[in-house]
């Protein structure tokens, strides 16, 4: 017969255990509604409903760690060591905590559950296996902050104090479980492999009527230790246990690209984030739920530049100042500081592309862009303060309907020669294509406009232009902080559209893509909104159109962060490079999900800086590392910034920036 498991074996006074139980609990509780205070009463509308959508996602990140581990994208070795260290210690912990709460049904409850097979399978091998990684785990962890010290970790005494006690927990637990085993000389010890090699090193160690008064101290000790652990959770880095599983749950489910929500401006008694109190409660348990693990800082193309913006310190500052602003109850003190520039500097929100790579890497949904945007928001809608060259192309949007200031160009100067229709009032298409600005009133992309309206006839679509009618679609005027501006030019090309019964647009930019598709859905419009890349990979993939003879050339394909990141478009313009006979694809190493902005997003295509501190210079020579002939892209924001920074750092290489819809029509390669 198998016997059951003696859970206070050698053990007195058990009452004592409830009432230390009871103060933690209550030190635990008391730590948490001071938190939950902070973050606001109001939960969102957007952040309540879609339950199953939201446990599932529950499941893949929190217990599928999915973004920990980086599955199912490109993932650097640092992020398979630190994946592999959090799974042995959290599934590890998981399944001590399961057996704890076994204990309690048996012990406290009187469900007689721990004998038989299930004793010897779960509460003796699988725990002392948990057990086992979890220490493996640990101690992983702590080599990565005491020998490597990666630069993106805060690698002080606070970070360093949680995983001794940790240890502590973990290694009493297995001696406690060697002294019972060695002063018991239990039979089934083999079942508890770890607790039976501890139960030896103690019994050749310590005399025999020793064991059990030792036993019984170091029972006590480790469970004060846990209790303590407890209690003190809220207060410590380790609330994330809590906060993380939370803030996954509450992530956004819509498009990334509707991310910004619209101002209602004729109510709005303000504009922008000011002071703490006006985020929201997503964004300030954001604050709570960050684990500090730094890959919001690694993936950020700011801060590999060398600008003053890191994505981990804005929310490491705006944290604790939360922390620091809370009454005796946890509600945010009121405040006269503002946020910017009090507590975080102008240059560092202007430094921000909005490319959301900081958002991608973090493994628990911060949502780091919002809320640069919300005090940009506040900067320009309430103190008119930005900088100067993108006043001038706010004005320029204001007064002209483009934010190229200066720009002499008419927006069908671009097809004088070709066979294209404009679309008057009450003429209609099947698709309206909606050239743009950045390709309309740019000679460069130019090329790429008239590769697409070749391809468009050759396949025999039916297609229309607004020609001068065309204006911005705000994209910059949002991102810039500009609500007032975005709004009103989203409405003024909405009545548009509403005058030539638009239904599907075509736009070779993934900033229009984004704000046609995903941002003016909020004043009520709905538009089938494709991108060039996707309509030419249906068209090739159809037969209704087949590129002609070949280009003999390697390409490496940058992803633009408003087409990838933002829409989930990474596999169609690979299909339309791939349709192109004798071309054959390099990737670079940071590609799709993980691709490095060409920093034109953000309003940063009209802001100068230095050679030396732009990213594009910096993608240009991560795209010349492959060593591929062709730079291909699908943006024209990126088609600017990228060839550009590809004809100053390619020396005397042959290597062409060319827009997927030139490389699929253009002519053979000589």
């Amino acid at each position: 017969m198998i016997p059951t498991r003696e859970v206070y074996w050698n053990i007195s006074n058990i009452w004592l255990m409830y009432v230390l139980f009871c103060f933690a609990a209550a030190a635990f509780a008391y730590g948490f509604w001071r938190h939950i205070r902070a973050w606001g009463a109001t939960l969102p509308a957007d952040r309540a409903g879609r339950v199953g959508e939201r446990l599932a996602g529950f499941a893949k990140y929190v217990f599928g760690q999915a973004r920990i581990h980086g599955l199912g994208r490109p993932s650097r070795l640092r992020h398979i060591y630190a994946g592999t260290f959090h799974g042995f210690f959290f599934f590890g912990l998981i399944i001590l905590f399961v057996g704890t709460l076994v204990v309690m049904a048996q012990e406290d409850f009187g469900l007689h559950i721990m004998q038989g097979t299930f004793y010897l399978w779960f509460q003796s091998l699988a725990l002392d296996l948990a057990g086992l990684f979890a220490i493996v785990g640990l101690c992983m962890a702590m080599a990565r902050r005491l020998f490597f010290k990666p630069d993106r970790l805060e690698n002080t005494q606070r970070e360093l104090f949680n995983a001794p006690v940790l240890l502590v927990i973990l290694v009493t637990g297995f001696t406690i479980e060697g002294l019972r085993i060695a002063a018991t000389n239990d039979p089934w010890a083999a079942w508890s492999p770890v607790g039976a090699l501890a139960a030896k090193a103690l019994a050749a160690a310590i005399p025999a009527e020793g064991l059990r008064p030792l036993h019984a101290s170091l029972w006590w000790f480790h469970l004060v230790t846990v209790l303590a652990l407890f209690a003190a959770l809220p207060y410590t880095k380790l609330r994330h246990v809590f906060t993380a599983p939370l803030n996954i749950y509450f992530r956004p489910l819509d498009a990334r690209g509707a991310i910004l929500k619209p101002i209602d401006l004729e109510t709005a008694e303000s504009f922008g984030v000011k002071a703490l109190d006006q985020f929201s409660f997503k964004s300030l348990l954001d604050l709570d739920a960050c684990t500090e693990c730094g890959r919001c800082q690694d993936a950020c193309p700011a801060f590999a530049s060398g600008k003053p913006l890191s994505p981990k310190k804005v929310i490491f500052d705006l944290r604790d100042l939360l922390h620091e602003k809370r009454d005796s109850e946890g509600a945010i003190e009121t405040d006269a500081a503002t946020l910017v520039p009090d507590l975080i500097g102008e240059n560092a929100l202007w430094a921000c592309t909005t490319c959301m790579a900081c958002m991608e890497a973090c493994p628990v949904f911060i949502e780091h862009v919002p809320k640069i945007v919300d005090m940009r928001r506040y900067l320009v809608m309430e103190e008119g303060r930005f900088p100067d060259t993108m006043q001038q192309s706010v004005r320029s949007m204001e007064s002209r309907g483009h934010p190229f200031p200066g720009n002499t160009m008419g927006r069908l100067d671009w097809c004088k020669d070709l066979d294209v229709r404009v679309l008057a009032e009450g003429e209609s298409a099947e698709y309206l294509y909606w050239v743009g600005c950045a390709t309309a009133l740019n000679a460069r992309n130019h090329s790429t406009a008239r590769a697409l309206v070749n391809i468009l006839n050759e396949a025999r679509v039916d297609f229309g232009i607004l020609g001068e009618a065309e204006h911005c679609t705000g994209d910059p005027a949002r991102r810039m902080g500009n609500e007032y501006l975005f709004q009103t030019l989203a409405q003024q090309n909405i009545a548009t559209f509403e005058s030539r019964s638009v239904q599907k647009i075509i736009t070779t930019c993934p900033h229009c893509l984004n704000s046609l598709k995903n941002e003016y859905s909020a004043f009520g419009t709905k538009y089938e909104v494709v991108h060039h890349s996707q309509l030419l990979a249906d068209l090739v993939a159809s037969g209704r159109y087949a590129p002609h003879g070949d280009y003999n050339a390697s390409v490496t394909f940058h992803d633009s962060c408003y087409l990838g990141r933002y829409n989930g478009v990474f596999d169609e313009p690979r299909e339309v490079i791939a349709a192109r006979a004798g071309t054959s694809m390099i990737e670079m190493e940071r590609h799709r999900e993980a691709s490095f902005c060409c920093g034109a997003g953000g309003g940063r295509m009209w802001m100068e800086e230095p050679l030396e501190n732009r990213v594009s210079n910096l993608r240009a020579r991560q795209a010349l590392e492959t060593g591929a002939d062709v730079v291909g892209v699908s943006c024209p924001f990126c088609m600017t910034m990228l060839e550009e920074a590809v004809n100053a750092e390619k020396g005397g290489r042959d290597v062409r920036v060319l827009d997927i819809a030139e490389l699929l029509h253009g002519p053979e390669r000589k």
